[in-house]
C-alpha cells in the first residue's frame, strides 16, 4: 500500500512561504497515494521556473529540461514507455508563453499525458515580469504601463480539441487532488490549470480574491457539452469556475504507432542489422 511517506522528499524547498506551490506539491502527492501508485510507474517531466521545482520536491523518475520545452519532453518518454505515469510540471510562463507552441500539439494529437500548469500570472523565478495570462493593466518591471490582453489558457485548449480539461485552485488541496487523479486516469491528454497566488510578486490574485470568486461546478454540470464548457471558460471576474470543464474521448497518439502493438520500446529487444541496410546509404 503507497503512502505520503513514499513521496516524502529530502530536498530543501526553494519556494517563498505561503507560496500556493505547496498546496499543489500537496494534491500531487495525496492524487498518487489516492491512485496507490508508487513513484517508480511516475515519470514527472518539468522545465524551468518555480513551479518545475515540484518534482524535486517529492519522489519519482525526473526529467528537467528547457523553459518551455516540457511537452516534447514527455511525448516522448511517454511514447518509448507509455506504460509510465507521465506527469509534465510547468508554470504560465513555460506553459504559455515559451511552450504554448507545444500546448496546442500534444491537445490536437492527444498524448496520454496528464499536464499541471501552476497559473500564477507572473513570472515568480526572475522576480515578477508579467505572463501571459497577467491581469489586464497589471504593473510589472516589464510592463510599466500595464500588461496587455491575457491569454485565455482553457479557451486555447478547447480550440485545440483537448480531451481532458479542468482548472483548479491550490488552496483548495482535496479539490485539486480528486482534479489531478481524473486526469491521470483519463485516457489522453489532459490539462489542469490550476490557479495558484504568488505572495512575492502578484498582489493582486492573492489567496483571498480566489477565495471570494472560485466556486466549484455543480452536479448538474455537463462537461461533455462543449459548448456549455465554451461559456464556463470564458467566466473570470467576479465567478471563476474550478472543476472538470470538458472531457471526451478521443484516439490517443500512441494507440496508433504500431511500433508500440508489442509494447513498450524500452522493453523490446534491440536488432542492430535492422538499420544495416540504412547505414549503408549513408
Amino acid at each position: 500500500m503507497v503512502t505520503l511517506l513514499d513521496y516524502e522528499s529530502k530536498v530543501p524547498n526553494a519556494w517563498c512561504p505561503g507560496c500556493g506551490n505547496f498546496g499543489i506539491l500537496q494534491a500531487v502527492k495525496k492524487a498518487l497515494v489516492d491512485l496507490n501508485l508508487e513513484p517508480k510507474q511516475i515519470l514527472f517531466v518539468s522545465g524551468i521556473g518555480q513551479a518545475p521545482k515540484l518534482p524535486h520536491y517529492t519522489r519519482g523518475n525526473v526529467f528537467n529540461g528547457l523553459h518551455g520545452r516540457t511537452l516534447p519532453a514527455a511525448t516522448g518518454a511517454k511514447i518509448t514507455n507509455h506504460e509510465l505515469t507521465v506527469i509534465g510540471i510547468d508554470g504560465d510562463g513555460g506553459a504559455y508563453g515559451e511552450g504554448v507552441q507545444h500546448l496546442l500539439a500534444a491537445a490536437r494529437r492527444n498524448v496520454d499525458i496528464t499536464y499541471l500548469v501552476h497559473n500564477n500570472q507572473v513570472y515568480g523565478l526572475t522576480k515578477g515580469q508579467a505572463s501571459p495570462t497577467s491581469e489586464l493593466g497589471f504593473i510589472s518591471k516589464t510592463t510599466p504601463l500595464g500588461a496587455g490582453q491575457p491569454l485565455n489558457p482553457l479557451l486555447l485548449a478547447l480550440a485545440s480539441d483537448v480531451s481532458f480539461l479542468a482548472r483548479g485552485f491550490s488552496g483548495d488541496i482535496d479539490h485539486l487532488a480528486g482534479l489531478i487523479g481524473a486526469a491521470i486516469k483519463h485516457h489522453g491528454f489532459a490539462l489542469i490549470d490550476i490557479l495558484q497566488p504568488c505572495v512575492s510578486f502578484n498582489h493582486i490574485n492573492t489567496f483571498q480574491w480566489y477565495k471570494q470568486r472560485v466556486y466549484k461546478l455543480e452536479g448538474d454540470y455537463d462537461p461533455t457539452d462543449k459548448a456549455a464548457a465554451l461559456k464556463k471558460a470564458q467566466e473570470w471576474g467576479d465567478r471563476i469556475p474550478i472543476g472538470i470543464i470538458f472531457k471526451q474521448e478521443r484516439t490517443v497518439y500512441e494507440d496508433t504507432l504500431p511500433q508500440l502493438k508489442k509494447g513498450p520500446l524500452v522493453k523490446q529487444p534491440i536488432e542492430p542489422k535492422r538499420i544495416e541496410k540504412l547505414l549503408e546509404e549513408f
